[in-house]
């Protein structure tokens, strides 16, 4: 399988995205580090359809005009990392939940450190939103592209008080 790759500017630094024919597998971070999620690197191909578009709605996101992402989606992974990242795909734009939360959603409430190791390695970050995942008591946690990235987009999301 033929993996593409193109390199994107944001507020948080180069992101790198990674695609294969079925869509979009990886948005990584600057300092990921290679065994998070394990790809061969792809082929330079910043006209690839599926990059150009994750570019564009990445940048609608980062401007505040884009609060879901359409992307055709193929992460790799195992049935239970999957289906926590589907979990992470049904958290609302601005509002966050805990791993005992996500591990409820699935059915599995005793799987609280099996949903957090499945949230560390979301190979789609900002585009699957595991950065909405805090602790029970709402304190922030580990996030692959660090602490200060994960309160900056909790930030970007937060609601606006218009009173």
């Amino acid at each position: 399988m033929t993996l593409f790759r193109a390199f994107h500017l944001s507020p948080l630094g180069r992101l790198s995205l990674i695609a294969c024919d079925d869509g979009l597998m990886a948005v990584l971070w600057p300092d990921d580090p290679p065994g998070r999620v394990p790809l061969a690197d792809g082929v330079d191909a910043p006209d690839h359809p599926v990059l150009k578009e994750t570019a564009a709605q990445l940048d609608a996101y980062f401007a505040g005009a884009l609060q879901r992402f359409d992307l055709p989606l193929a992460p790799r992974g195992t049935a239970f990392q999957r289906s926590v990242w589907n979990a992470l795909d049904m958290i609302p734009f601005g509002e966050t939940r805990s791993y005992a939360d996500i591990a409820r959603a699935l059915d599995r409430p005793s799987a609280v450190r099996a949903v957090g190791a499945a949230n560390g390695r979301n190979p789609l970050s900002i585009v699957t939103p595991c950065h909405r995942v805090v602790g029970s008591n709402g304190m922030l946690t580990g996030f692959a592209g660090g602490i200060e990235a994960k309160q900056w987009l909790l930030a970007h999301e937060r609601p606006i008080d218009t009173h």
